[in-house]
């Protein structure tokens, strides 16, 4: 009777156990697997190897879901007051605003969440399994703890295994870990605390086999994973509000308190002076309507879809709306290293060979660049033992350079890339070197070894290359060639003195040997290079930093955004990219480990969070805690990932960036912005955009709000005065609606200003309304109601036509904003600019916008059907004119606010 596999049995640290032990605790098989009935009944009990996709939100819920909106609560109960007093027009319209509002919150709504739904196609495929004794192919969803998975090159791991066997097994595991070369990968044993970047005996799911074969045995499937973990991560992760709609929403509750009051203030006054109750339900209806910005969601909208067009220009895709503007107030970017601030693209920098450094410049896989020996370009002639060093990197060598789409990629492993690429520069090819020195045979690497070697034929004599780690390398070593390229004894000490000193700069280090055999060798064996190799050089190559990462890292820190760096790579490398990029003032930078981050308490983290600019071999739910640290602190926090393991943190930072060309699908949907070159710079761009469209924001709040005042004082003192409604509700909502919006809009193409990048980021805290912004509006709403009431009582004294003088008042409303966009706007210090002679570009957006409002306002007063929709009358030229002139001296207040007040 076959062993009972329970869920506690499963909850092991399967790295520190031995093969044999993790064997007998699944009660399985190593050769033979287990048997069709017992993985029938381990299905039955622990289910598919899948995860389970999040449930997708209903269109209609997510719709409904617009409708709660305070200010939006006012509108509905003005228009069932209609109803119930049977103006159905006024009802009607007041209930398509509504609805116009909800739909363009519903189009702002981000996409229903797909990550889930990604990361269970991460792990679906087609597994090698033996069941039985027998081997075949399943599919990846049938597994289940105990079966025996063979792998090799090419394959994606199905389930989360314990490898048995390995045989120059190398995965690539950047998806789940961000180690940026692929993993060799190991039997032993390791201990408890070994992060899982450094599980070398551990094969998860949804990563890739890069070469060699392996065996392992399943031990967690499905939402028991690592990749399974990480999505329950992702799933726990709250949607966060963004700055803005934080700030919007609690100006929303506040101007509905306002609104209430001076509706119910409004009521009672009326009824006080003896108005009917209907007549001040009307009054009521029309203050309600007048006081609430209905113009301002869609100017939100508008203004940040138009960031969105302005971010695409500089490579980044924004998924979400809001996230455009949230990015403008970051204060802190926490990115990943690997293809973001770094090339991707491994660089040999430094080669010690014949006693002499060689310094190397250019970057990645294009051949640009040249080498040199105290800042004095080499000539291979005068130093043969570079150029023995490179021919041995270039021939024991089985990648190779390919040109994709424009680009030169690396097929095979990047380092070895990077060796094709530096003999490249110094003059070097391939196909030369082959054809005066064939390969006859080779050893490729392996794991146990640590080496690849190859023979060659030249002339009538054969020599092997061999390249690899530094220890296995000396060892076999026992002379070396000095700077002539004559044999020398070899001094090991010196060697290694070098090697470390590559390393502690973060670079990985490749030692080259070579050894003249007889002519009569036809074939290779590890014997064959025991001892007796002649040491040739050391290579130190690193993913290099992006020269425009590291300016857009110094354009960060002078806007007073910190950089940090969090990424799976080793600390050393993590740390000598940092210095690279003046991540901090200190140059001293040190790493912090995940290890070291999992023994502190939170009230340590949030101390050593502060100062620190590195964390190196993070695991995911580290990732999310440091994130989660820093919005403690109040900071705004921008994160940037590629691979699944990123996916948690991006969905919980207040804005996820994901790469477009190297990231996984579970990034790109945890994240509210894409970047599609993988480019730190372009996320100062996007920064700096999100900067001007907050700044836009504020102008065209700036510009609404005082209209609204306008209104709501006109009705309010209307009714102290016992006069009639000088404008309609209908009236107040085209107003609103159509004139303020077709002004507002121009607002959101406003360019960015000066110096945007050289003020530090906003306090989160902020007011929506500062200080500026309050006596604006109370200065310019002052303006409009006495001009807009000022007109509607003159014109009724002069000829007693209620419905001319609310024409008029409405048209002379309109002038004065028209004027204001114009006080508020660049186009006129544009235009001035250039008639003296500077180069600003005019912004002519206000132009269209005010040419639109014209042609708006003429069919508004003098088209019959709009006078009978909106009680209004055809107006003389006379008239028209009265009411431009009415609204122009508000250009000359919104020019002395601009002086003496400006927006802050």
């Amino acid at each position: 009777m076959p062993e009972t596999i329970t869920e506690e049995k499963l909850e092991r640290q399967w790295h520190q156990l031995p093969v044999q032990e993790v064997v007998q605790t699944l009660a399985s098989a190593e050769d033979r697997g287990l048997t069709a009935n017992e993985a029938s009944e381990r299905q039955e009990r622990f289910g598919p190897n899948q995860l389970t996709p999040q449930k997708e939100k209903s269109p209609w819920l997510q719709f409904l879901k617009q409708f709660n909106q305070p200010l939006l609560y006012i509108l509905l109960i003005a228009a069932a007051v209609s109803l119930f007093l049977q103006h159905w027009l006024d009802a009607g319209v007041i209930f398509a605003v509504v609805l116009i509002n909800a739909t363009v919150g519903y189009i702002q709504e981000s996409r229903a969440e797909k990550a889930m739904k990604a990361l269970a196609e991460s792990v679906t495929t087609e597994a090698t399994v033996i069941r039985d004794g027998e081997q075949q192919r399943l599919p990846s969803n049938e597994l289940v703890p105990g079966d025996v998975v063979k792998l090799s090159s090419g394959d994606k791991v199905p389930a989360d295994l314990r490898l048995v066997k390995v045989n120059n097994l190398q995965i690539d595991e950047s998806a789940l870990t961000g180690e940026s070369v692929p993993v060799e990968k190991a039997t032993e044993p390791l201990d408890e605390e070994t992060s899982l970047a450094d599980r070398e005996n551990m094969a998860y799911a949804g990563t890739v086999v890069t070469s060699g074969q392996g065996r392992g045995i399943v031990v967690a499937i499905g939402e028991a994973t690592e990749t399974g973990h990480i999505s329950e991560l992702v799933e726990q992760s709250a949607e966060l509000t963004t700055p803005l709609t934080r700030k919007i929403h609690k100006f929303s509750k506040s101007l509905l308190y306002v609104i209430l009051g001076l509706a119910a203030l409004t009521f009672v006054v009326g009824l006080a002076q003896g108005e009917s109750w209907v007549d001040m339900f009307n009054t009521t209806v029309a203050l309600a309507v007048s006081a609430i910005p209905e113009g301002l969601p869609p100017i939100v909208t508008i203004t940040l879809a138009i960031g969105v067009s302005r971010m695409a220009e500089r490579n980044a895709i924004v998924r979400k709306l809001p996230a455009v503007e949230t990015l403008g107030s970051a204060t802190v970017i926490c990115s990943d290293k690997t293809g973001t601030l770094t090339e991707n693209q491994m660089t040999v920098e430094d080669i010690y060979a014949g006693g002499e450094h060689y310094q190397v410049k250019g970057t990645g896989y294009k051949a640009e660049g040249e080498i040199l020996h105290d800042e004095q370009s080499v000539d291979l002639e005068e130093s043969p033992v570079l150029r023995e060093c490179l021919q041995c990197g270039l021939l024991c060598n089985d990648s190779q350079l390919q040109k994709k789409e424009g680009q030169q990629t690396v097929e095979g492993d990047p380092t070895e890339g990077a060796l094709i690429v530096v003999a490249n520069k110094a003059g070097l090819t391939r196909q030369d070197l082959q054809e005066e020195m064939p390969r006859l045979d080779e050893i490729p690497f392996e794991s146990d070894y640590q080496y690849m070697a190859t023979l060659h034929e030249k002339d009538s004599d054969k020599i092997i290359y061999v390249k690899g780690s530094l220890e296995a390398i000396l060892k076999r070593c026992d002379q070396s060639l000095d700077a002539q390229g004559e044999e020398t004894s070899l001094d090991t000490e010196q060697v290694e003195q070098e090697a470390e000193a590559m390393a502690d700069e973060g670079l990985r280090v490749l030692a080259f040997a070579k050894k003249p055999v007889s002519a009569d060798v036809e074939s290779l064996e590890h014997e064959d290079i025991e001892e007796g190799l002649i040491f040739l050089g050391l290579q130190g190559m690193i993913d290099p930093p992006r020269q425009e990462a590291i300016e857009a890292v110094d354009v960060c820190k002078s806007a007073g955004i910190q950089v940090k760096m969090i990424t799976g790579d080793h600390a050393v490398t993590a740390a000598a990219i940092a210095r690279m990029m003046n991540l901090s003032q200190n140059q001293e930078v040190q790493a912090l480990r995940g290890t070291d981050l999992g023994q502190m308490s939170d009230e340590q983290l949030k101390n050593t969070v502060k100062d620190s600019v590195v964390f190196a071999r993070v695991a995911p739910e580290q990732k999310l805690r440091l994130i989660e640290t820093l919005q403690s602190k109040g900071e705004i926090v921008a994160m940037t990932g590629d691979g699944v393991n990123d996916a948690p943190a991006l969905k919980q930072a207040d804005i996820g960036i994901a790469m477009g060309q190297a990231g996984t699908e579970v990034a790109k949907e945890a994240a509210d912005i894409i970047l599609t070159d993988d480019n730190f710079a372009s996320i100062k761009a996007a920064v700096e955009e999100g900067r001007t469209i907050y700044l836009n924001l504020r102008k065209a709040i700036s510009f609404l709000l005082p209209v609204n005042g306008g209104e709501s004082l006109t009705i309010l003192i209307g009714v102290m005065l016992g006069t009639a409604l000088p404008i309609l509700p209908l009236q107040v909502l085209w107003i609103n609606m159509i004139s303020s919006i077709a002004l507002a809009v121009p607002l959101a193409f406003e360019p960015k200003p000066e110096g945007v990048m050289e003020s530090p980021p906003r306090n989160p805290n902020e007011r929506l309304l500062s200080g500026s912004i309050l006596r604006r509006i109370a200065i310019i709403s002052l303006f409009n109601w006495m001009i807009t009431f000022g007109v509607f009582e003159w014109m009724l004294q002069q000829t007693e036509e209620i419905t001319l003088s609310r024409t008029m008042a409405v048209q002379a409303l309109v002038a004065a904003e028209v004027f204001y966009l114009l006080s508020l706007s660049q186009f006129l210090p544009s235009v001035w600019g250039k008639l003296r002679h500077q180069t600003d570009k005019i912004a002519y957006a206000p132009v269209i916008g005010i040419a639109c409002v014209v042609v708006l306002q003429i069919i508004f007063s003098q088209l019959q059907f709009m006078n009978t929709l909106f009680d209004t009358v055809p107006l003389s030229f006379t008239q028209g004119l009265i009411c431009i002139g009415a609204g122009f001296p508000v250009i000359i207040i919104g020019a002395l606010l601009r002086h003496f007040d400006p927006l802050k």
